[in-house]
């Protein structure tokens, strides 16, 4: 079975007490890469703040609670400090409330051209590295690729949303740029395009369909959005132009 439990995320702003700031349904693994991925989509901090992550040491924790509270320390004031809450494994954006909100917090995206064969292969190079939900089936995916469909790094989760902080987060840590391409192996909610916008991603491609509100971001945004996306067949809802060719009999 897929495992799900609670990571209580904390923030440590320079000479200041940790607080805080969430508690949410995950798989364990990547915690760190999650925590800071979070952070960043909900406009708590920017990546070049976030100065370490750890687990926390606290003589009251219990051993269930060993490794599932971080803190996540950073070199300058948050941006915004949010009231503790619970964020279930369902949950997406919510410190954001509207698109013109996600749009000013974007990072430029990049346009990038993608070639339609490579653009179908993506959800099967996804599903090589989802080893997860080969054992559990409970599990989604969230992965970074080159426009080249070259697997940069993919991350599972039971949660839809913790799979793309976790990918997010891990460029973060590693202070590397993120690639042009999301592929998720799911549906494309609004939630999702919104993590997308603000990490500089170019495309967003999916096994599942986009709903309306997400379709509208993408199109604001510029973001090449492409939806059900298996085996010879797939549909582009938004930056068409960008993706080139034709299939090969």
């Amino acid at each position: 079975m897929a495992t799900e439990e609670p990571l209580e995320i904390r923030v440590a702003p320079p000479r200041a007490a940790a607080q805080r700031v969430a508690v949410t349904m995950r798989t364990p693994g990547h915690d760190f890469e999650l925590a800071a991925g979070w952070l960043v989509h909900e406009r708590v901090t920017i990546p070049g703040d976030i100065a370490g992550v750890k687990y926390c040491t606290d003589e009251t924790l219990t051993a269930l609670e060993e490794f599932n509270v971080v803190t996540v320390d950073l070199a300058a004031p948050p941006l915004a400090m949010p009231t503790a809450r619970l964020v279930t494994s369902a949950c997406g954006v919510c410190g954001t409330d509207s698109v013109q909100d996600v749009l000013a917090a974007a990072a430029p995206a990049v346009p990038v051209t993608l070639d339609l064969e490579t653009v179908l292969a993506l959800p099967g190079r996804l599903a090589e590295q989802q080893p997860g939900f080969g054992r559990t089936g409970g599990l989604h995916a969230a992965g970074l690729f080159e426009a080249d469909g070259t697997p940069v790094v993919v991350r599972e989760d039971v949660g839809r949303h913790n799979a793309v902080d976790k990918v997010i987060g891990s460029r973060i840590l590693g202070a590397s740029p993120v690639p042009p391409v999301l592929v998720l192996s799911g549906r494309i909610g609004f939630e999702l395009v919104q993590k997308a916008v603000v990490s500089g991603v170019s495309a967003v491609v999916a096994v599942g369909a986009p709903t309306s509100l997400a379709l509208s971001l993408a199109e604001d945004a510029g973001l090449v959005l492409v939806g059900f996306t298996r085996h010879q067949r797939c549909v582009v809802y938004a930056g068409a132009e960008h993706v080139v060719g034709s299939i090969t009999a």
